[in-house]
C-alpha cells in the first residue's frame, strides 16, 4: 500500500476506472455477440443490431478500450456479415 497521499489517490482512481472499463468492455462484447447472432439468424432486426454494435465499437475506440485498427477491423467484419446475410 502506498504511503504518499497522491499515490493513495491514484490507487483509488485506477480502481474506479478499471471497473468502468470492465463494464464498458463487457457491454461491448454483449452487443457485438447479439449483432453477430442476428446476422447469422437473418433476424428482422439485424440491421439495427449491427448499427448499434458499430456505434459501440466507435465509442470503445474513443474511450481507449480498443485500438483504432482493431475497431476498424471489427466494423468491417460486422458490415461483411450484414451484407452476406442479405
Amino acid at each position: 500500500m502506498p504511503n504518499i497521499k497522491s499515490a493513495k489517490k491514484r490507487v483509488k482512481v485506477n480502481a474506479t476506472k478499471a471497473e468502468a472499463n470492465k463494464a464498458r468492455k463487457s457491454n461491448l462484447k454483449t452487443v457485438i455477440k447479439k449483432a453477430e447472432l442476428a446476422a447469422a439468424d437473418n433476424a428482422a432486426n439485424k440491421e439495427e443490431a449491427i448499427k448499434v454494435a458499430i456505434k459501440k465499437v466507435d465509442q470503445a475506440c474513443a474511450h481507449g478500450l480498443m485500438h483504432k485498427n482493431k475497431a476498424a477491423r471489427k466494423k468491417s467484419q460486422l458490415a461483411k456479415k450484414l451484407n452476406a446475410a442479405d
